[in-house]
């Protein structure tokens, strides 16, 4: 069962716990004004465990430059924590990370099936 995460007006989300990963389900803008409380809130679900987070951001209207340092960041904070980060993308998130050639570091996946299978192979 998913709960809602108190993130901010722009950025709403719920997260789920699925076997060995933490699924976090994102709509809104993912910019300069939610990411300090995106991070704050993603760094302690990673901390609390299991470190493995798929983030969806299949229904994310927008990511600014601010969005991607804190996505990088997070995929940082999760190897960390022997864990992994991957990100569920739709047309307008995979062009903004295309733009900044972090495809590969973000391992972005076309839906959460997906996602989850490619942990299979970690």
């Amino acid at each position: 069962m998913a709960e809602s995460l108190t993130l901010t007006v722009s950025l709403r989300g719920t997260r789920e716990v699925r076997g060995k990963c933490q699924i976090f389900r994102l709509t809104g803008l993912l910019d300069a004004f939610s990411e300090p409380t995106f991070l704050k809130v993603i760094n302690k679900y990673i901390e609390d465990g299991p470190a493995h987070i798929i983030l969806d951001l299949s229904t994310i209207d927008f990511v600014d430059s601010s969005g991607l340092g804190a996505l990088v960041r997070l995929v940082k904070k999760a190897k960390g924590e022997s864990g992994s980060l991957q990100v569920v993308s739709n047309p307008r998130v995979t062009q903004t990370v295309k733009l900044v050639r972090l495809e590969q570091f973000l391992s972005l996946q076309p839906n959460v099936d997906a996602a989850i299978e490619n942990l299979k192979k970690l």
